[in-house]
């Protein structure tokens, strides 16, 4: 009789970023010898998934008591998301809790590019990663310095592609899922339509950021990033609940406190889906201050150049910060984010930011690195074959061997068992 693995944990999969990134590091998992198992909630994880699979087709009222139940009866000791602000996600996270499973939650990296986090609990607004200064310093003296890596390779075109087709087959199936609602505010035909006059309109934009490059020339200049108005970054983890709101929060403060030879140079998100006319309503405000020749609309560039040479950069919580504070360019953050620490990003209200910007201080912004890299960083990304096998190998190291096991017990997890 062929020799069977001992199965050592069991991982419950909810949703997954577009791909086939949770499909290969759950196989990787089961080469190991765990066990997998996997909630659908529409058409797009469904086909994203080739591997056996429950498909939820309930209301959300009813998620709390199916998820439960499903935990009980397959013996689950570990929960993987990606993200953890989804309705659907944050109910089975409380839920996990309450069973006291190992909850992993994957999203961005904190520190860009090439780095995706997964962390124990929570990410971002909801991480456990301490505020404390003093904390990095202490836990980095016993780590080895950042090491250096080529770049991982990308592709935009690839994400486009295996994004259309996870929305594609959501409207496709969408009998399948009749109660199912996107934690995404916009509906999928809607964000569709905003790509495809985007895409439309591709080489316009490409003529205009040249033409605002060559007006902002040689001035020196402050950069403002939009983040994605969909982001939970935004809608959770900040005050404005909305891009739109945070737009106009920063072209009015710059319009009063910013020194009169500096230009603010806003960034569009190179994934904007298009359904805000960003160029219509900054220059719109920005006239009605009286700022008009002062602030730029960006549609198109190479955000990391553009932060490099900034005066200073706000963000509201994204992690194009990290790319600024790695070269020393001060950072102010408006919403929550990890890396939101005294000596590291702007501590004053974002008026005193744009004539006194606070610069990091290299030995402590080390010290966060070395500690993320150490606690809750994988190598790697979504948009190549060596991107997605890097990110698997490093999730199966930190999931498989690195954390500690629960065990269910009359269908009760122990987080200090194993």
């Amino acid at each position: 009789m062929k020799h069977q693995p001992l199965v050592r944990k069991h991982f419950l999969f909810l949703q997954g970023p577009p791909g086939p990134f949770f499909a290969m590091l759950a196989d990787r998992l089961e080469q190991d010898g765990h066990r997998v198992h996997r909630i659908n909630f529409n058409g797009g994880d469904r086909a994203s998934w080739p591997g056996p699979a429950t498909d939820y087709r309930g209301n959300a009222a009813d998620w709390p008591r199916f998820f439960d139940a499903f935990v009980v009866a397959e013996r689950i000791t570990d929960l993987v998301l990606f993200g953890d602000c989804r309705p659907l996600h944050r109910t089975a996270h409380g839920m996990a809790t309450l069973r006291k499973l190992r909850i992993h939650v994957l999203e961005e990296g904190y520190i860009r590019p090439d780095w995706m986090t997964l962390e124990l609990d929570g990410v971002n607004g909801n991480s456990t990663l301490s505020r404390d200064p003093k904390w990095y310093l202490a836990e980095a003296r016993g780590l080895p310095p950042l090491p250096t890596f080529p770049p991982v390779a990308s592709s935009f075109e690839r994400r486009a592609r295996e994004a259309f087709a996870y929305y594609a087959q959501s409207i496709f199936q969408i009998w399948r899922f009749p109660h199912y609602r996107s934690h995404r505010p916009q509906a999928a035909l809607l964000e569709s339509y905003g790509w495809f006059w985007r895409l439309l309109g591709r080489g316009g934009a490409r003529r205009r950021s040249q033409q605002v490059l060559k007006t902002l020339g040689d001035a020196p200049y402050f950069a403002f990033p939009l983040q994605l108005n969909s982001d939970h970054q935004i809608r959770t983890h900040s005050p404005f609940g909305s891009m739109k709101v945070a737009a106009e929060y920063v072209i009015e403060s710059f319009a009063r406190a910013a020194p009169p030879e500096t230009r603010l140079l806003i960034k569009e998100h190179p994934l904007d889906n298009g359904l805000i006319n960003w160029r219509r309503l900054i220059g719109a405000q920005a006239a009605a201050l009286g700022v008009a020749d002062r602030v730029l609309l960006l549609e198109e560039g190479d955000v990391a150049r553009i932060v490099a040479k900034a005066c200073g950069v706000v963000t509201i919580n994204s992690t194009t910060g990290t790319l600024a504070l790695s070269v020393g360019v001060p950072t102010a953050v408006l919403g929550q984010a990890v890396y939101h620490i005294a000596g590291i990003t702007h501590q004053g209200p974002l008026d005193s930011f744009w004539r006194s910007p606070s610069p990091p201080k290299a030995e402590l912004y080390d010290a966060f690195c070395r500690v993320l890299l150490n606690r809750c960083l994988i190598r790697g990304g979504f948009l190549s074959d060596e991107g997605l096998a890097l990110l698997v190998d490093g999730a199966v190291q930190r999931l498989g061997s690195g954390q500690r096991l629960s065990v269910l017990a009359g269908g009760v997890g122990d987080r200090s068992a194993g």
